[in-house]
């Protein structure tokens, strides 16, 4: 049962953000709603003491998409929906577009939005693997002034971020990658529709002539949060590319996510998954 509380709705950014600044841990932002109104049905220990809900749904800044320079800037409030069908997403960021195709159900598409997918911070959000990849960039704003962190200094642990209680995401700044730059996500759920992810993997790559030019790795699902890999990223960077050379950085991959998590339960399973998946992403 969701309790009666306070309603507010925004039509400017600014008006939500004088609504934030007396936020003292009561006020929740919801866009979508895919994760807040079911947190409440479910009881959700950190929705407990939520007494007021600023709805930041109708507010038209946050639902654009545009190129600025070198950079795709997306609104916070862009649905899942709205990045597929988006041609500069689909020319400039297409691992972004596959992520965005593989959200829950078209009825969740058309609601939950990129950065509350994000902001949830849940291990299995969707659009974080491809998000680090990209190197974006948040913009956060509250009354006191603008900020701007990659999305990786934000993730703090499972649905937390470094996100203060006055502040607003309202942008994601993602630099156009080179059209050198191949890559892809995967995937794994339990079922094959409507399916939370048990493992998300994306990859980026530019080669020439076989070498190894640049290789940025990200996993969702399989860490407790979405996480670039950088040490093997390292490790990739200026090596000749053959079938050896994969299967030891899928070896390797497996190894790093191991220290990064410990031995848990789903490691007999998801680790050779993991590993099986990068080879085939690479060679590919």
């Amino acid at each position: 049962m969701i309790p009666a509380i306070e309603y507010l709705r925004p039509k400017k950014i600014v008006e939500a953000l004088s609504l934030l600044a007396e936020n003292q841990g009561d006020t929740c932002i919801i866009a979508g709603g895919t994760d807040i109104i079911p947190g409440f049905q479910q009881g959700g220990g950190r929705l407990k003491k939520i007494k007021k809900l600023i709805d930041i749904n109708q507010i038209a800044e946050l639902k654009t998409v545009e190129k600025d320079g070198q950079n795709i800037i997306i609104g916070a409030g862009v649905t899942f929906s709205e990045l597929m069908k988006s041609a500069m997403i689909q020319d400039n960021l297409p691992l972004l577009t596959k992520a965005a195709s593989t959200v829950g159900s078209v009825q969740i598409r058309n609601r939950a939005t990129i950065g509350g997918n994000f902001i949830n911070n849940a291990p299995c959000a969707d659009s974080v693997p491809p998000l680090l990849v990209y190197d974006a960039k948040i913009r956060i704003r509250s009354q006191k002034g603008e900020r701007e962190l990659l999305l990786q200094q934000i993730l703090s642990k499972p649905y937390q971020t470094q996100l203060k209680p006055d502040e607003l995401v309202t942008k994601i700044v993602l630099p156009i990658p080179s059209r050198k730059y191949k890559g892809d996500f995967y995937k794994l759920g339990r079922r094959r529709g409507v399916a939370i992810s048990r493992i998300t993997l994306a990859v980026l790559m530019k080669n020439e002539n076989l070498t190894i030019q640049d290789m940025r790795i990200a996993s969702g699902a399989v860490t407790p949060i979405g996480t670039r890999f950088p040490e093997l990223e390292d490790y990739a960077r200026g090596e000749h590319i053959d079938d050896e050379l994969i299967k030891a950085l899928a070896q390797k991959l497996g190894q790093v996510i191991l220290e990064k998590t410990g031995l848990r339960w789903s490691s007999a399973y998801k680790l050779p998954v993991v590993q099986q998946m990068f080879y085939q992403l690479l060679s590919d």
